[in-house]
Protein backbone atom coordinates (compact mmCIF):
# COMPACT_ATOMS: atom_id res chain seq x y z
CA UNK A 1 0.00 0.00 0.00
CA UNK A 2 3.01 2.36 0.28
CA UNK A 3 5.32 0.92 -2.01
CA UNK A 4 4.41 3.17 -4.94
CA UNK A 5 7.12 6.09 -5.51
CA UNK A 6 5.58 8.63 -8.40
CA UNK A 7 8.94 10.12 -8.67
CA UNK A 8 9.64 7.29 -11.41
CA UNK A 9 6.91 8.40 -13.41
CA UNK A 10 6.69 12.04 -12.85
CA UNK A 11 6.03 14.14 -16.17
CA UNK A 12 5.28 11.32 -18.15
CA UNK A 13 2.82 11.57 -20.70
CA UNK A 14 0.05 10.43 -18.22
CA UNK A 15 1.11 13.73 -15.77
CA UNK A 16 1.19 16.12 -18.93
CA UNK A 17 -2.72 14.53 -19.54
CA UNK A 18 -3.86 14.97 -15.88
CA UNK A 19 -2.03 17.75 -14.98
CA UNK A 20 -3.18 20.26 -17.97
CA UNK A 21 -6.64 19.12 -16.93
CA UNK A 22 -6.27 20.36 -13.83
CA UNK A 23 -4.48 23.57 -14.29
CA UNK A 24 -6.95 24.55 -17.13
CA UNK A 25 -9.89 23.78 -14.79
CA UNK A 26 -8.52 26.01 -11.57
CA UNK A 27 -7.55 28.27 -14.27
CA UNK A 28 -11.41 28.87 -14.86
CA UNK A 29 -12.54 28.73 -11.22
CA UNK A 30 -9.90 31.36 -10.07
CA UNK A 31 -10.82 33.67 -12.49
CA UNK A 32 -14.04 34.06 -10.69
CA UNK A 33 -13.36 36.00 -7.50
CA UNK A 34 -14.75 33.68 -5.23
CA UNK A 35 -13.29 31.42 -2.55
CA UNK A 36 -12.78 27.69 -3.23
CA UNK A 37 -11.97 24.15 -0.93
CA UNK A 38 -8.84 22.19 -2.78
CA UNK A 39 -8.60 18.78 -1.79
CA UNK A 40 -6.57 16.14 -2.99
CA UNK A 41 -6.26 12.36 -2.00
CA UNK A 42 -3.22 11.07 -2.68
CA UNK A 43 -0.63 14.19 -3.19
CA UNK A 44 2.55 12.51 -3.37
CA UNK A 45 5.48 14.56 -2.68
CA UNK A 46 4.23 17.60 -4.56
CA UNK A 47 8.03 18.30 -6.29
CA UNK A 48 10.04 16.25 -8.30
CA UNK A 49 13.48 16.23 -10.21
CA UNK A 50 13.48 15.04 -13.75
CA UNK A 51 17.20 14.54 -13.68
CA UNK A 52 16.56 12.63 -10.43
CA UNK A 53 17.86 8.52 -10.82
CA UNK A 54 14.18 7.26 -10.65
CA UNK A 55 13.27 9.70 -13.56
CA UNK A 56 16.27 9.15 -15.55
CA UNK A 57 15.79 4.90 -15.21
CA UNK A 58 12.37 5.15 -16.45
CA UNK A 59 13.23 7.50 -18.69
CA UNK A 60 8.99 8.61 -18.54
CA UNK A 61 9.83 12.07 -18.67
CA UNK A 62 11.77 12.18 -21.38
CA UNK A 63 8.80 10.65 -23.36
CA UNK A 64 6.29 12.95 -21.96
CA UNK A 65 6.88 16.29 -20.90
CA UNK A 66 10.60 16.96 -22.11
CA UNK A 67 8.76 15.69 -25.09
CA UNK A 68 5.58 18.01 -25.36
CA UNK A 69 6.07 21.08 -23.38
CA UNK A 70 5.44 23.03 -26.91
CA UNK A 71 1.74 21.93 -26.42
CA UNK A 72 1.08 24.70 -24.12
CA UNK A 73 1.78 28.37 -24.50
CA UNK A 74 3.33 30.13 -21.88
CA UNK A 75 -0.14 31.58 -20.97
CA UNK A 76 -1.32 28.12 -20.62
CA UNK A 77 -2.01 27.36 -16.70
CA UNK A 78 0.05 24.50 -16.97
CA UNK A 79 2.66 26.60 -18.34
CA UNK A 80 2.45 28.89 -15.88
CA UNK A 81 1.99 26.58 -12.78
CA UNK A 82 5.53 24.99 -14.33
CA UNK A 83 7.13 28.59 -14.92
CA UNK A 84 6.91 29.38 -11.34
CA UNK A 85 7.94 26.15 -9.58
CA UNK A 86 11.03 26.12 -11.87
CA UNK A 87 11.77 29.15 -11.16
CA UNK A 88 11.87 28.40 -7.52
CA UNK A 89 13.54 25.07 -8.09
CA UNK A 90 15.28 25.28 -11.17
CA UNK A 91 14.43 23.75 -14.47
CA UNK A 92 14.59 19.63 -14.13
CA UNK A 93 12.07 20.63 -11.18
CA UNK A 94 8.54 19.06 -11.66
CA UNK A 95 5.45 20.11 -9.92
CA UNK A 96 2.75 17.58 -8.92
CA UNK A 97 -0.42 18.60 -8.33
CA UNK A 98 -0.12 19.80 -5.12
CA UNK A 99 2.88 22.56 -6.56
CA UNK A 100 0.34 22.72 -9.64
CA UNK A 101 -2.54 24.04 -7.20
CA UNK A 102 -0.66 25.84 -5.33
CA UNK A 103 0.97 28.15 -8.10
CA UNK A 104 -3.08 28.50 -9.10
CA UNK A 105 -4.93 29.34 -5.56
CA UNK A 106 -5.14 32.68 -4.11
CA UNK A 107 -4.30 33.55 -0.63
CA UNK A 108 -8.17 33.11 0.53
CA UNK A 109 -8.35 29.47 -0.79
CA UNK A 110 -8.72 26.35 1.11
CA UNK A 111 -6.14 23.38 0.75
CA UNK A 112 -6.03 19.91 1.94
CA UNK A 113 -3.61 17.46 0.99
CA UNK A 114 -3.95 13.84 2.20
CA UNK A 115 -1.05 11.44 1.52
CA UNK A 116 -0.42 7.99 3.85
CA UNK A 117 2.97 7.85 3.12
CA UNK A 118 5.18 8.92 5.65
CA UNK A 119 8.46 10.02 3.66
CA UNK A 120 6.42 11.43 1.14
CA UNK A 121 4.28 13.86 3.25
CA UNK A 122 7.72 15.13 5.22
CA UNK A 123 8.45 15.97 1.43
CA UNK A 124 4.98 17.73 0.84
CA UNK A 125 5.27 19.61 3.88
CA UNK A 126 9.10 20.96 2.90
CA UNK A 127 7.73 21.76 -0.90
CA UNK A 128 5.10 24.08 0.35
CA UNK A 129 6.72 25.96 3.83
CA UNK A 130 4.17 28.88 4.86
CA UNK A 131 1.88 27.99 2.13
CA UNK A 132 -1.82 28.34 3.34
CA UNK A 133 -2.27 24.29 3.80
CA UNK A 134 -2.97 21.42 5.71
CA UNK A 135 -1.12 17.95 4.62
CA UNK A 136 -2.45 15.14 6.34
CA UNK A 137 -1.32 11.65 7.00
CA UNK A 138 -4.40 9.61 6.40
CA UNK A 139 -6.17 7.67 4.01
CA UNK A 140 -7.56 10.05 1.57
CA UNK A 141 -11.02 8.45 0.57
CA UNK A 142 -11.95 8.69 4.49
CA UNK A 143 -10.42 11.91 4.32
CA UNK A 144 -12.67 13.39 1.61
CA UNK A 145 -15.58 12.08 3.20
CA UNK A 146 -14.87 13.08 6.57
CA UNK A 147 -14.20 17.27 5.00
CA UNK A 148 -17.48 17.39 2.49
CA UNK A 149 -19.09 19.33 1.99
CA UNK A 150 -16.44 21.86 3.01
CA UNK A 151 -16.79 25.59 3.65
CA UNK A 152 -16.40 27.43 1.30
CA UNK A 153 -18.77 24.86 -0.39
CA UNK A 154 -17.32 25.84 -4.22
CA UNK A 155 -14.51 23.54 -4.44
CA UNK A 156 -12.31 20.98 -6.28
CA UNK A 157 -11.25 17.35 -5.16
CA UNK A 158 -8.51 15.28 -7.53
CA UNK A 159 -8.57 12.08 -6.59
CA UNK A 160 -5.30 10.22 -7.81
CA UNK A 161 -4.56 6.71 -6.18
CA UNK A 162 -1.68 4.51 -7.69
CA UNK A 163 -4.54 1.67 -7.92
CA UNK A 164 -2.00 -0.83 -6.26
CA UNK A 165 -4.79 -1.28 -4.70
CA UNK A 166 -6.90 -3.72 -7.01
CA UNK A 167 -10.04 -2.83 -4.94
CA UNK A 168 -9.64 0.61 -5.51
CA UNK A 169 -11.52 -0.23 -8.81
CA UNK A 170 -14.34 -1.02 -7.19
CA UNK A 171 -14.46 1.17 -4.33
CA UNK A 172 -14.27 4.26 -6.59
CA UNK A 173 -17.75 4.57 -8.01
CA UNK A 174 -19.61 4.07 -5.06
CA UNK A 175 -17.16 6.81 -3.19
CA UNK A 176 -17.96 9.39 -5.86
CA UNK A 177 -21.71 9.04 -5.39
CA UNK A 178 -21.54 9.11 -1.70
CA UNK A 179 -19.01 12.61 -2.00
CA UNK A 180 -21.79 13.60 -4.92
CA UNK A 181 -24.85 13.18 -2.31
CA UNK A 182 -22.93 15.30 0.50
CA UNK A 183 -21.32 17.61 -1.94
CA UNK A 184 -23.47 18.34 -4.87
CA UNK A 185 -21.42 21.37 -6.53
CA UNK A 186 -17.86 20.38 -5.99
CA UNK A 187 -16.18 18.94 -9.05
CA UNK A 188 -14.43 16.02 -8.64
CA UNK A 189 -11.55 14.85 -11.22
CA UNK A 190 -10.40 11.16 -10.93
CA UNK A 191 -7.72 9.70 -12.97
CA UNK A 192 -7.05 6.52 -13.82
CA UNK A 193 -4.44 4.62 -16.21
CA UNK A 194 -5.84 2.92 -19.30
CA UNK A 195 -4.21 -0.56 -18.98
CA UNK A 196 -4.06 -3.27 -21.62
CA UNK A 197 -5.81 -5.67 -19.82
CA UNK A 198 -8.49 -3.67 -19.34
CA UNK A 199 -8.82 -3.27 -15.40
CA UNK A 200 -10.49 -0.23 -15.64
CA UNK A 201 -13.59 -0.78 -17.55
CA UNK A 202 -15.77 -2.12 -15.39
CA UNK A 203 -15.53 1.24 -12.64
CA UNK A 204 -15.16 3.42 -16.00
CA UNK A 205 -18.60 2.26 -17.11
CA UNK A 206 -20.47 2.79 -13.88
CA UNK A 207 -19.01 5.87 -13.50
CA UNK A 208 -20.46 6.78 -16.90
CA UNK A 209 -24.02 5.26 -15.95
CA UNK A 210 -23.90 6.84 -12.17
CA UNK A 211 -22.90 10.12 -14.02
CA UNK A 212 -24.25 11.22 -17.20
CA UNK A 213 -23.41 14.20 -17.36
CA UNK A 214 -19.70 14.45 -16.29
CA UNK A 215 -16.85 14.79 -18.64
CA UNK A 216 -15.33 11.79 -19.48
CA UNK A 217 -12.58 11.58 -21.02
CA UNK A 218 -8.87 9.32 -22.02
CA UNK A 219 -5.89 9.73 -24.42
CA UNK A 220 -3.69 7.04 -25.64
CA UNK A 221 -0.08 6.66 -25.98
CA UNK A 222 2.70 4.37 -27.09
CA UNK A 223 3.63 2.05 -23.85
CA UNK A 224 6.59 4.01 -22.17
CA UNK A 225 8.76 0.53 -22.39
CA UNK A 226 8.48 -3.29 -23.78
CA UNK A 227 6.01 -4.84 -21.78
CA UNK A 228 4.63 -1.78 -19.62
CA UNK A 229 0.75 -2.12 -18.94
CA UNK A 230 -0.11 1.61 -19.36
CA UNK A 231 -1.77 2.46 -22.96
CA UNK A 232 -3.16 5.65 -22.13
CA UNK A 233 -4.81 7.81 -19.41
CA UNK A 234 -8.18 8.64 -18.02
CA UNK A 235 -9.94 11.49 -16.75
CA UNK A 236 -13.66 11.46 -15.15
CA UNK A 237 -14.83 15.02 -13.80
CA UNK A 238 -17.91 15.34 -12.48
CA UNK A 239 -19.47 19.05 -12.68
CA UNK A 240 -16.64 19.32 -14.78
CA UNK A 241 -15.63 23.51 -14.94
CA UNK A 242 -16.59 25.85 -18.03
CA UNK A 243 -13.52 25.35 -20.56
CA UNK A 244 -12.49 22.10 -19.69
CA UNK A 245 -14.54 20.52 -22.66
CA UNK A 246 -12.45 22.54 -24.95
CA UNK A 247 -9.28 21.81 -23.27
CA UNK A 248 -10.13 18.07 -23.18
CA UNK A 249 -10.20 18.58 -27.48
CA UNK A 250 -7.22 20.15 -27.61
CA UNK A 251 -5.01 17.44 -25.59
CA UNK A 252 -7.39 14.53 -27.60
CA UNK A 253 -5.92 16.38 -30.98
CA UNK A 254 -2.18 16.57 -29.68
CA UNK A 255 -2.41 13.20 -28.22
CA UNK A 256 -3.48 11.41 -31.55
CA UNK A 257 0.16 12.73 -32.75
CA UNK A 258 2.14 10.80 -31.03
Amino acid sequence: MLSYQHAYHAGNLADVHKHAALATALGHMTAKDKPLSYFETHSGRGLYRLDAPEAVKTGEAALGIARVAKWFPPDHPYARARASVIAAHGPAAYPGSPLIAAALLRPFDAMTLAELHPAEVAALRGALPGRYVEVVQEDGFAMALSRTPPEPRRGFLLIDPSYEIKTDYDRIPDLMAKLHRKWNVGVMMLWYPILALGAQAGMVQTLRATFPDALSHEVRFPPARPGHGMTGSGLFVVNPPFGLDKEAARLTAHFATL
